[in-house]
């Protein structure tokens, strides 16, 4: 392989010589090792054996040759930026209502005349456009090292269908639609509280966007709960993110598509970490999963897939040790297989009107504690200082500007760091936030609800476990420490030699 990087002209060579010199003994498929294990499986001598030679089969079967199910990601711009590139009638954007319609007939007419280009490696090197870049490498992927399984190509801050057009056209130009799994992700306000329905729906309006989920067979969705809950608040983003998902099954069945498997995918990023729950597994499950969900999706003989990542801490939590990993994969079983709900709906949707009204508040309350300067400021006052390296990826977002990286706004901060933040500061307001004064207007609707809906208790763990985290003397403090006068107060009172000027030193 070419060294980390952007590789030399003479590395990305050598590297394309290596991949066809070495095409014939290559496997680009697991079919040939496939048929070697009911040979293997006869012969094994005990049944630990046989076990071992199965767990490998079902790996190989599950995820091809790859370590696990290969997914890239970028962002709907990019995505754009490219089309427009390539095709001059796409230009301006799909945000702009004067110019929707036509935008959409153009990308129609122009899948209508796309067909498949020959991808190399040099090609490759010379492409300026970073999603037509990323196309062409699932290409090379996909002849050269693993043609059995498809790659998921994950689409950030998708706000509109063109996106998702715009992602089949760049697909069938480098020949690949059919192997790989188009998947929006919604985590914006914007995108739960009003576009999410209808990205899908632009989508499903072309005949090309369905007969591509047709030969694929599957729509893949994926949910962002740290973003959405860091811009709307956890507990009105899980009930957005619930009625998505309901609408999804609406709108298959709308255009006579109830024969695709759907999957879901949850990020499962927490407002009080990755797979946070305060109740459990189970719990857990339930809370991404909704009994309502699945009933709703069985009803219409929809199948679903529900994928979560056991991400960082998570991972190592929950499968440690083998009784760990035991007890984990036990548990994912247990919720796989449950029962449909039966009997009256949960009261969360029998009498939602409440439950409707209490989410919309909380939302409409942390919007604007979003959007107040103050907000920004606490948190980016200590920002990541007050935390450890959280991943890979720097913890502000990158920015065209210069100066100082000082946090304007909480969409320039990371899920992560941002809600880990708070917890530092002792007010997680991203879990609790709003909820109060909605409570407050109908306490006796909110405590019977609480009480009697499971679907409602469950959302409502996380302001609960928010409560627990706050204390708003801790917050008093870190504020404290940026008042001037509590340095004045303290030089004014040390007997130490040489603290005064220190002290001082702080305030100014």
């Amino acid at each position: 392989c070419p060294p980390a990087g952007t590789p030399s002209g003479e590395a990305a060579q050598a590297f394309a010589r290596a991949l066809l010199d070495g095409r014939e003994a290559a496997l680009t498929t697991p079919a040939p090792l496939l048929e070697l294990f009911p040979a293997a499986l006869a012969a094994a001598a005990d049944d630990q054996t046989r076990l071992a030679l199965c767990v490998a089969r079902a790996g190989l079967v599950a995820h091809g040759l790859s370590l696990a199910h290969t997914h890239v990601r970028l962002n709907a711009s990019q995505l754009h930026n490219a089309v427009r590139l390539r095709f001059p009638a796409l230009g301006g954007g799909p945000e702009d209502p004067a110019r929707r319609r036509h935008l959409f007939a153009a990308i129609d007419t122009a899948l209508e005349e796309a067909r498949a280009e020959p991808v190399d490696t040099g090609g490759l090197m010379a492409e300026q456009a970073s999603a037509a870049r990323l196309m062409m490498t699932v290409a090379q992927v996909t002849k050269h090292i693993d043609a059995s399984q498809p790659i998921r190509f994950l689409i950030a801050e998708t706000e509109s269908g063109f996106t998702l057009l715009a992602a089949l056209l760049l697909a069938r130009l480098a020949g690949v639609e059919e192997r790989i799994e188009i998947s929006p992700l919604f985590e914006t306000a914007e995108a739960l509280e009003q576009r999410g329905e209808r990205v899908v729906d632009e989508a499903l309006r072309s005949p090309h966007f369905r007969a591509y989920l047709r030969r694929v067979g599957r729509l893949c969705l994926q949910f962002g709960y740290s973003d959405s809950g860091r811009y709307i608040g956890q507990v009105a983003a899980t009930h957005l993110i619930e009625r998505l998902k309901l609408r999804v099954a609406d709108l298959l069945e709308r255009y006579d598509l109830s024969g695709l498997e759907v999957v879901l995918f949850d990020t499962h990023g927490e407002g009080l970490g990755r797979g946070g729950h305060p109740d459990g597994l189970d719990a857990r499950f339930d809370y991404l999963d909704p009994p309502a969900v699945r009933a709703a999706f069985a009803r219409r003989g929809i199948p679903v897939r529900l994928e979560t990542a056991f991400q960082g801490g998570d991972g190592y939590l929950l499968f440690g040790t083998p009784a760990l990993a035991q007890a984990t994969v036990a548990r994912i079983a247990e919720h796989a297989f449950a029962p449909l709900p039966q009997g009256e709906p949960d009261l969360v949707y029998a009498e939602g009107g409440f439950a409707a009204d209490l989410f919309a508040g909380a939302r409409a309350a942390f919007n604007g504690l979003v959007e107040d300067p103050g907000y920004a400021a606490m948190l980016g006052a200590f920002g990541p200082a007050l935390l450890d390296r959280t991943g890979s990826r720097p913890v502000r977002r990158q920015s065209d500007t210069g100066g100082p990286a000082t946090i304007r706004h909480p969409r320039e901060l990371r899920a992560i760091p941002n809600n880990a933040v708070l917890q530092q500061l002792g007010f997680p307001a991203n879990l609790m936030h709003g909820l109060g004064r909605g409570a407050a207007r109908e306490p006796e609707a909110f405590h019977e609800l609480l009480r009697r809906s499971p679907r409602f208790s469950n959302a409502l763990a996380f302001a609960r476990a928010g409560l627990e985290l706050s204390d708003a003397d801790v917050l008093r403090g870190y504020v404290a420490s940026l008042d001037p006068g509590t340095w004045l107060d303290r030089a004014a009172q040390t007997r130490r030699p040489g603290r005064a000027a220190a002290l001082l030193a702080v305030a100014r």
